[in-house]
């Protein structure tokens, strides 16, 4: 089904790979500027340079979980008015319902804030973040920014990046995001899908072939082929959207009458334009996809790309649900008392609990009206089994209406939500203990969507293909492929209407009126004060995770968690609540000494004081006055692969505000977590003897002279080890590809402290 070849091509006409071995006689470098790919960033670089990129977007994007402290971000540095289009969904922490008014309060915030500086405000409950874009914002040739990680609208031609809130402060100030040019991967389509198999069947088994080996991580993917032709256009989103799960940078497509048929649609003719590579052009990878032999595939709990065929999984299904189980127990066997996946195989077959087709990628329109028209005249049955469906946006909504899906689903027993991205992160339908849920749906991490280990409950969510899982509900919650059954026909076209956005979104940009008020609910509450980085550092070890990959969502659990997205101190109170609920109390003794230093250099020296900084300097050998005047104290978090999965900041900024000032890890998952690091004034260590160092909680690390070292721009500092067994050991930390504006940043303490003081 995918083919992944590590090995640099031409592309001859779109449609002929060679070898770049076999022709000498092309200029690769020259080659490479074919892509499209190429001519987007290019036309959006300031630097000056095709090795550093400094890219000016077009266009922003944010949630009702990050525009909060993006906004208040962007106002402390200074905001007067937003400089280009910038769109407020409110897709995430819409129910109202979770946190008493406290999530409410931040759509009146959000109002308030679209009229004060210029913005647009889509009201709770009109479209989900991504499908308001794809409608309303998207160009081909475009670039835009969104602080959610899966900020993707290549299949419209526009490059999407999902990053950390304090990136699109960046570009509020005006400022660049800045980034190495990155490699192009093709992904080379050929071939048609069968009926049954729907986009995310083929993401999957995309992400399931590059996720692994980080082939793709920090690239862009450039959809190209001949099988592209053979795609409608949400069909292309679907794939599309799921990129972010292969780690990648971003994504595009080429465009074709297809796509300009989606923008004539949609009343935006002028948007369009033919993107296509040059007649030879140089890709530095190769992922071939064969459309034709893709089977209904299924990922398993914990991960997009713990990925099998539903038929492999239907045939070997004592022995793969086992597996998962072993998995969850590895992750969280002290907490959780039982694992029981396995009951969910009863003679001979796998019973699910619930289905859900929502958001981004499962709750566009063809979806939905497909799934209802196999269940047309039909049930899902009165048994276990409940199937929940949220349309992509009210438009689409409506359209369903019109053409009958939506009476469909319901007579056949499914439920119609509203356009919300709700069971995407935790905060909608979320499944029983030991419960089975299929899900057209992004992500199926741990710590979403129901597990909460801390608490020693434990989910399955497993990711399907719209289509798989309207099957799975005509059998009464069997795990069924979509490839089973005889597909329904489909006719008549999508026509899009407007004046349900007429009719309710702010349309603020360029009206910006300084004098408007911002309306603050009790839980918005400023971030707080900041230290700069000290001529030395003392961190103390407050977590140690050992899990290969370690998600945002493990760092600062998502769901009702999020409700407190805009008081940094309350929301910090949950990091890593359900990974390690003991850090953070560890972060907070810890951060006492860094108080109390901050006092003692003020003059403060009562006995309390003197005694909490000679513990925390103890083994140092050093003055307490010069210590205290020289060596701050923070907490680090210790992990091999920290930052997969969502962009939200919180994943870094709950460890800022606790006292965290580094983490060190063996690789970051996510160019964005990194960054929000960064942002955030926390130093990003790489060690290179992870395994040797075998750090535990309350192990100390000196970092003598950071601050110089950070300055000067040096990629690798001397540390010393100080062990809880009285062990002192010496290693080596490194701080590669620091930009200037980085080393600034983290100097400064984060990124406020940074444009406040310019």
């Amino acid at each position: 089904m995918v083919e992944v070849i590590k090995k640099g091509f031409f592309l001859i006409n779109g449609n002929q790979i060679v070898n770049e071995n076999t022709r000498p006689d092309i200029d690769k470098n020259e080659a490479t500027k074919g892509t499209i790919t190429s001519k987007i960033l290019t036309a959006h670089n300031t630097s000056g340079s095709n090795k550093n990129l400094k890219i000016k977007f077009d266009a922003l994007a944010s949630h009702d979980i990050t525009y909060v402290g993006i906004v208040q971000t962007a106002k402390a540095s200074g905001l007067k008015e937003f400089p280009i289009p910038y769109v407020l969904t409110n897709c995430h922490n819409s129910l109202c319902a979770v946190g008493g008014t406290i999530n409410e309060d931040d759509h009146v915030f959000g109002l308030s804030a679209a009229k004060k500086y210029g913005g647009i405000f889509v009201p709770a409950h009109q479209a989900v973040i991504h499908q308001y874009v794809r409608e309303m914002m998207t160009g081909c040739g475009k670039m835009l920014l969104g602080s959610d990680s899966h900020t993707r609208y290549g299949a419209l031609g526009t490059m999407g990046i999902g990053e950390g809130g304090p990136e699109l402060v960046k570009q509020l100030l005006s400022k660049t995001y800045d980034v190495p040019n990155p490699e192009v991967i093709a992904i080379y389509l050929e071939g048609t899908p069968k009926a049954g198999i729907g986009p995310q069947d083929i993401a999957l088994a995309i992400i399931g072939a590059v996720f692994s080996d980080g082939y793709v991580k920090n690239k862009v993917l450039e959809f190209v082929g001949p099988g592209v032709a053979a795609l409608s256009v949400d069909y292309r989103n679907g794939i599309d959207v799921m990129t972010t799960e292969t780690t990648c940078l971003s994504s595009i497509w080429i465009t074709d009458d297809k796509v300009k048929e989606y923008y004539k649609i949609h009343g935006r003719e002028a948007d369009y334009n033919t993107l296509q590579p040059e007649n030879i052009t140089y890709y530095d990878g190769l992922v071939k996809v064969d459309l034709s032999k893709m089977e209904s595939m299924i990922a398993m709990p914990f991960h997009p790309s713990n990925i099998y065929t539903i038929k492999e999984l239907n045939e070997n299904a004592e022995e793969i649900l086992n597996l998962i189980e072993e998995d969850g127990k590895k992750s969280y066997g002290s907490k959780i008392s039982k694992f029981d996946l396995k009951s969910k195989f009863k003679d001979g077959k796998i019973h699910v609990d619930q289905g859900v087709i929502a958001g981004c990628s499962g709750g566009t329109f063809e979806n939905v009206r497909l799934a209802a028209k196999m269940l047309t005249g039909r049930t899902t049955g009165d048994g276990a089994f409940n199937l929940s469906v949220y349309p992509a946006s009210q438009p689409v909504f409506l359209e369903l209406v019109k053409d009958g899906s939506i009476a469909q689903l319901i007579e056949a027993g499914a439920t119609i939500r509203s356009a919300i991205c709700g069971p995407c992160f935790g905060a909608g339908d979320v499944p029983c203990n030991n419960g089975f849920s299929i899900r057209h749906t992004t992500r199926n991490f741990p710590n979403r969507e129901g597990s909460r280990p801390s608490d020693g409950q434990i989910s399955w969510v497993a990711l399907m293909d719209a289509r798989s899982i309207a099957a799975t509900a005509l059998n009464g919650g069997i795990l069924t492929a979509a490839t089973d059954l005889a597909m329904p026909e489909i006719e008549g076209t999508y026509t899009f209407d407007k004046k349900v956005y007429d009719n309710r979104v702010y349309q603020g940009f360029g009206k910006a009126d300084l004098n408007e008020e911002l309306k603050f609910g009790p839980n918005i509450a400023d971030w707080p004060k900041m230290s700069a980085l000290t001529e030395d550092i003392l961190l103390e070890v407050a977590c140690v995770i050992n899990d290969p990959v370690t998600t945002t969502d493990e760092l600062i659990p998502s769901g009702e968690t999020s409700s407190y997205r805009s008081n940094p101190m309350r929301l910090a109170e949950y990091t890593l609540s359900r990974k390690d609920p003991e850090y953070v109390g560890r972060a907070k003794e810890i951060n006492k000494a860094e108080q109390a230093r901050r006092a003692y250099i003020t003059g403060i020296t009562d006995t309390s004081t003197v005694e909490i900084l000679t513990e925390a300097y103890k083994g140092l050998n050093a003055d307490i006055k010069i210590l205290a005047k020289n060596t701050g104290i923070g907490s680090v978090v210790f992990a091999i692969k920290p930052g997969d999965g969502s962009a939200r900041e919180q994943a870094a900024s709950c460890q800022k505000v606790l006292g965290g000032w580094a983490n060190i890890a063996a690789e970051y998952a996510t160019k964005r977590y990194r960054s929000n690091l960064i942002n955030w004034g926390m130093l990003p260590f790489i060690t290179e003897d992870h395994e040797k160092l075998a750090l535990n909680n309350g192990d100390r690390i000196l970092v003598k002279d950071i601050k110089n070292a950070v300055q000067q721009g040096k990629e690798s500092v001397n540390a010393f080890i100080y062990r809880l067994d009285g062990k002192i050991d010496s290693t080596q930390l490194k701080l590669p590809a620091l930009s200037k504006d980085d080393r600034d940043i983290i100097l400064a303490g984060c990124l406020i402290n940074y444009y406040s003081r310019k």
